[in-house]
């Protein structure tokens, strides 16, 4: 019975989540990417870069394979291409950095480099983003 009810509140969450991202027209790949950026970058505002550490190689394989996803028609193709391309390079220098053993210090600040390249892809690179710049997450 316990997995009859794990089964249907698992399908019920499913289709709810279906349904919310068909509504939302989201990029699936973008939203995927900043989970992964929230459980990381904010962690390390307050100093605790555990949650980086554990995650480099994971922030690196959702950058790569949100750069590889199509992009939508309503953001300025060029653009996001060319800033995705420049996120990957940092994830991928993160990773590298956390294999290395690199200070938190130097994390931080290449963790809020991402973040920052992140918001210019999810903000400038959108169609119409002009009357929006100056956001800050």
């Amino acid at each position: 019975m316990k997995k009859i009810k794990l089964f249907l509140l698992s399908m019920i969450v499913l289709t709810a989540t279906s349904f919310a991202q068909e509504k939302s027209a989201g990029w699936a790949e973008m939203k995927a990417f900043h989970t992964l950026m929230a459980a990381t970058f904010h962690p390390s505002e307050d100093g605790d870069l555990k949650p980086l550490k554990e995650k480099a190689a994971d922030l690196l394989t959702a950058a790569k394979t949100w750069q590889a996803s199509t992009i939508p028609a309503d953001y300025k193709p060029e653009e996001t291409s060319s800033t995705l391309k420049k996120l990957v390079v940092q994830c991928a220098a993160i990773d590298k950095a956390v294999k290395a053993g690199k200070s938190d210090e130097d994390l931080k600040k290449m963790i809020a480099d991402a973040h920052d390249i992140f918001h210019k892809v999810a903000g400038e690179c959108k169609k119409g983003a002009d009357e929006h710049e100056g956001h800050k997450h």
